[in-house]
């Protein structure tokens, strides 16, 4: 009689909480994250997949993502933004600067030798957004700002050791300010995304580009020049890119208040810098990539890195007065987005860090 009244007792009480236990069902969520990145490249393995599996642990599986690298879900890597913004995906990670002037005041960190450290910056970067220019992204759900590490050069048949070697190449650039930077450093400048690089490369349609070390294997660089040329450590470096991880807002705020909250603690100042030093973290992989091809890399000294700051300085000038022409103080956003590499420059590594999973 008691194991019956018992049995009856834990279907009822199953019965009764069928549906809370349907609630919950339905509060979890597949999200689709989609990127330019190539599935083998370091930002796919070392970044975004960790804090996809982050966020899913963190759930208890209740947010699960679908990963899609190398633009799987269509369209080209200009119109990222805009698919999280209409919702075509719900998280998308890409270059503010594949659309020229839609971002101008953040291109502030793309200037030449602005940035320190790429932990350092992308936390600055984080910050000045959220003190001096929150609209730039208010169509979205903004989970994280970075940078990469010391933009460089690449170039197939030349080595570059003093700004007067770049007159007459080709040279790839990834935004609008960095191509401007070519240009006045003496170079034919042509902007494309990463993706077109290794084509571009093999026609000869560029003599090399500018992209940090750690995306070189990703994009098979090593193996289509001779030459690479770096900047003396200890100096700011040649120059970085932005770039920005956002959410569809409506898919954001459709989430139940706990999932909100686990998107939350993976977004801002920490996920930023931990984004940002993962990828630099990611530069002696790609460095070796090149050594080990016996390809030639040379490190500009002190000394000639004057020349390259004087010429590209020219690039600031234009963008502080395209500021003020928009209504905006160009100095003042310059000398805070300063101010503030230069504060959490002397903090880098005190930051709280995500650990990276090994892939």
């Amino acid at each position: 009689m008691i194991r019956r009244r018992t049995l009856l007792t834990s279907v009822a009480a199953t019965a009764l909480g069928a549906p809370g236990l349907s609630a919950i069902a339905q509060q979890a969520v597949t999200l689709k994250f989609h990127t330019f990145m190539a599935p083998q490249s370091n930002v796919w393995l070392t970044m975004h997949k960790p804090w996809m599996e982050k966020v899913e642990k963190e759930s208890g599986g209740r947010i699960k993502f679908e990963g899609y690298p190398a633009m799987q879900l269509g369209g080209t890597p200009v119109q990222l933004y805009d698919q999280a913004k209409d919702g075509v995906v719900d998280i998308s990670w890409t270059l503010p600067g594949n659309t020229a002037g839609r971002f101008p005041r953040v291109e502030v960190f793309e200037l030449p030798f602005m940035m320190n450290n790429a932990e350092a910056t992308s936390r600055a970067y984080w910050e000045y957004v959220q003190t001096m220019a929150a609209d730039e992204f208010k169509d979205t759900q903004v989970l994280a700002l970075h940078v990469h590490g010391p933009g460089m050069f690449h170039t197939k048949d030349k080595q570059i050791k003093t700004a007067g070697d770049l007159k007459g190449l080709k040279m790839r650039g990834p935004t609008r300010q960095i191509t401007k930077m070519l240009g006045y450093l003496g170079a034919t400048p042509v902007g494309m995304p990463l993706p077109a690089i290794p084509d571009a490369l093999s026609k000869g349609t560029i003599d090399g580009c500018v992209i940090p070390w750690e995306v070189v294997p990703s994009v098979k660089v090593h193996e289509l020049v001779k030459y690479h040329s770096e900047f003396a450590p200890g100096g700011n470096a040649l120059y970085t890119t932005t770039f920005v991880m956002a959410m569809n807002k409506k898919k954001y705020e459709s989430l139940a208040p706990d999932l909100r909250k686990i998107i939350d603690n993976n977004s801002g100042a920490d996920t930023s810098a931990w984004l940002g030093k993962t990828q630099e973290g990611n530069d002696p992989l790609g460095r070796k990539a090149a050594v080990d091809r016996n390809n030639t890399i040379y490190t500009i000294p002190a000394i000639d890195t004057q020349e390259f700051r004087r010429k590209a300085s020219l690039v600031e000038v234009e963008w502080v007065d395209d500021m003020n022409k928009r209504g905006l103080d160009g100095l003042k956003l310059r000398d805070t987005a300063r101010a503030l590499i230069e504060k959490h420059g002397k903090a880098a590594g005190a930051g709280k860090a995500v650990p990276a999973k090994k892939a």
